[in-house]
């Protein structure tokens, strides 16, 4: 080997090696990057398959309720597809796509609290498990698609590779970009906070009509069995006349009617009780376990009639059969 060869081997090796480790890097921050998004993307499509089956089990027919659970299925797919599918070199509309599912996100869970709480468009949320769940997935797919929008583009990565880029990045976000997330971060705090009351504190089931007298009213043409504030009742399909086979979430969007055979004087049909699981009474009229609809948000309406929901098919309970 000559003096020359000498010298410039090691120097070839150092800039052979320390090529290698830049090529090595540049496919691990492409790869976070990319799961980032796929993450991303399918938390959002998560959200928006929870919606969806809560719009077809149960809130497809309330008014406004019903036309927003839809559109924010439909937006989440949207914004779930495009996170996923806009290709990374294109920097500033995959920013914005992952801004958008992150405040649609957040939107979502405000609503669900709102809902919770005090209600919405004549409407009061109750407490689920597909509710909580889906609170829950908002508030990851808030965390992953803020982090994917204020994340360093790998252009502007230093030349030190994914280390140096990952230990540069805080001195790198514009003041706004700061700002925004930090006012960003103490709203997801805020969030998380009323999301973790709403869920201990929301009711599993709305106020039932206990101890108060069953009435007739005719609505729609039919003379219906409603009760003491005049909301129509429902039968269950699968029920038998002694044995309920509506609970959990069932149970959250039709809640039964409990209370004494007293509460059925007057009526042209029989009034009776079964036991529901916990012990509590439930009134049957001519063998069906009654129930009424969160859907009904008035006196006189009768949205559950002939809906096949939760399992099962419902209709409005007649005076007489």
């Amino acid at each position: 080997m000559t003096e020359r060869e000498s010298m410039i081997w090691p120097g070839t090796t150092r800039a052979a090696g320390r090529a290698a480790r830049e090529h090595a890097e540049l496919p691990l921050r492409g790869w976070a990057r990319v799961v980032v998004r796929v993450a991303g993307s399918g938390l959002l499509i998560a959200t928006a398959a929870i919606h969806l089956d809560l719009y077809l089990t149960g809130y497809r027919t309330i008014p406004t309720i019903g036309w927003l659970f839809l559109l924010q299925v439909i937006a989440a797919f949207g914004l779930g597809l495009a996170v996923l599918a806009i290709p990374g070199r294109l920097v500033v509309p995959g920013r914005l796509a992952a801004a958008a599912g992150a405040g649609f996100a957040l939107a979502t869970l405000g609503g669900y609290i709102l809902s919770v709480w005090i209600g919405l468009f004549g409407f009061k949320e109750v407490r689920t498990a597909a509710g909580i769940v889906a609170g829950v997935v908002e508030v990851a797919a808030f965390v992953v698609l803020a982090a994917l929008a204020l994340a360093p583009a790998a252009a502007n990565a230093p030349a030190g590779g994914a280390a140096g880029a990952w230990a540069t990045f805080p001195a790198r976000i514009p003041p706004a970009a700061a700002r925004a997330a930090g006012m960003t971060a103490a709203t997801l705090t805020v969030a998380l906070v009323l999301l973790g009351l709403a869920a201990a504190g929301a009711s599993s089931t709305p106020p039932a009509a206990t101890g108060t007298a069953l009435k007739t009213a005719t609505i729609g043409g039919t003379t219906v069995v409603t009760n003491a504030k005049g909301f129509t009742l429902y039968s269950f399909a699968p029920d038998t006349p002694a044995s309920s086979k509506c609970y959990g979430s069932c149970a959250a969007y039709w809640p039964p009617v409990t209370g004494t055979t007293a509460a059925g004087q007057g009526l042209p049909g029989k009034v009776a009780t079964i036991t529901r699981t916990g012990g509590s009474r439930q009134l049957t009229y001519n063998g069906h376990p009654l129930y009424t609809y969160i859907g009904d948000t008035a006196p006189g309406q009768a949205r559950g009639n002939n809906l096949n929901l939760n399992g099962g098919l419902w209709h409005e309970v007649p005076a007489s059969r």
